[in-house]
């Protein structure tokens, strides 16, 4: 099933999300629809909250389906640490058709729990440590637009204001 997304606004996206507790079929089958509406929006990661869902849960792909050994489930991830830096264009499904040189830690390691509820550390570097950054802010309510400039922020949240104003949002 492929979800809507929630857009910039919504109050889900700014609330922080609660743990996942259960891992059982149900969270197996959100867990691939998650995967499918990622896909179908064309990203390269989607946190719960994005669906709705106030949950500790994100899926990541930095390949976009080309290959299934890169899909990645974190539950309740943190990240544990981070080195180096880098600015790369950054969007985000819930600000579509937005993008911003947005600066990342170049590397960065998570402790997560997988769709079995096992836990697991993993290091990733560039855009696989921009995924963990950024999906990890959707769990704790920030979006990638808090790391701008607040002149660059502000001139995202005009926008968005002018095309909710106009039904386009």
């Amino acid at each position: 099933m492929i979800y809507p997304i929630v857009k910039y606004g919504q109050k889900v996206l700014e609330d922080g999300a609660e743990p996942v507790n259960e891992f059982n079929a149900e969270l197996e089958k959100l867990v691939a629809d998650m995967f499918e509406t990622m896909y179908a929006a064309n990203g390269v990661g989607l946190a719960a909250p994005q669906i709705g869902l106030a949950k500790r849960l994100c899926v990541i792909d930095i390949t976009s389906g080309q290959d299934p050994e890169a899909k990645l489930v974190l539950a309740n991830p943190e990240i544990i640490s981070v080195e180096g830096k880098q600015a790369e264009d950054e969007g985000c499904l819930s600000l579509p058709d937005f993008r911003a040189k947005t600066p990342r830690p170049l590397r960065a390691t998570v402790r997560a729990q997988n769709v079995k509820g096992e836990e697991f550390t993993m290091a990733g570097e560039g855009l696989l440590a921009r995924a963990f950054c950024h999906e990890t802010d959707h769990l704790n309510g920030k979006l990638f637009i808090h790391h701008l400039t607040r002149l660059k922020r502000e001139s995202i949240k005009r926008k968005v204001r002018k095309l909710a104003k106009a039904g386009e949002w």
